[in-house]
């Protein structure tokens, strides 16, 4: 019976299981980036997380747990290396999931997962934004204030209209002998 077991299984037994995930992650350290089906990127979720949090702690016990779970040795260093440092103030969420749609053979779900602080793009994005105030819908004194000054302002408008036509060049006006002659060729 399977009373109580909640983590996905995928389909595989413990061992298979166990060395997808080690691999997986391997991959993931090394590219930043991977595609998978929305099932194993919730699992490597699950499976990578504690290992960016034990990084941060550069000993030589949690290198040697982080290498029992990923066994790769370039993985290990980049791990403990560059990772960490984009990573060392996150306080978690150290992945990102964007799902990308369903595959054509089978109609899995797909997604990329990515390690957070290495996509340009998103970072990009991230920078705050210009704080606006919050506006009444009411008004009250605002109302006011703005009527006074509308008629100034639409007197102001009314006068910049003409003098942006007048500053504009005119395309040149058609002769009447060359509207004569397009008229004779219909």
């Amino acid at each position: 019976m399977r009373h109580g077991k909640k983590f996905n299984h995928l389909g595989r037994k413990a061992a298979h299981r166990k060395a997808m995930l080690s691999n997986m992650a391997t991959s993931l350290i090394l590219h930043k980036r991977i595609s998978t089906t929305l099932a194993k990127a919730k699992e490597l979720k699950k499976y990578l997380e504690p290992l960016v949090t034990r990084a941060k702690e550069d000993t030589t016990h949690n290198r040697r747990m982080a290498f029992a779970y990923l066994k790769n040795k370039e993985a290990i260093i980049e791990l403990f290396g560059e990772v960490i440092s984009k990573v060392a103030t996150r306080p978690g969420g150290y992945t990102r999931i964007i799902k990308t749609g369903f595959r054509l053979g089978d109609n899995a779900e797909m997604c990329i997962i990515e390690l957070v602080d290495f996509n340009e793009l998103m970072l990009k994005d991230a920078q705050p934004a210009k704080k606006t105030t919050r506006r009444s819908r009411r008004g009250g004194a605002s109302k006011a204030a703005a009527s006074t000054e509308a008629p100034a302002s639409t007197a102001a408008a009314a006068e910049e209209v003409p003098a942006k036509d007048a500053e504009e060049p005119k395309a040149p006006e058609a002769s009447a002998d060359s509207a004569e002659e397009e008229t004779d060729n219909k």
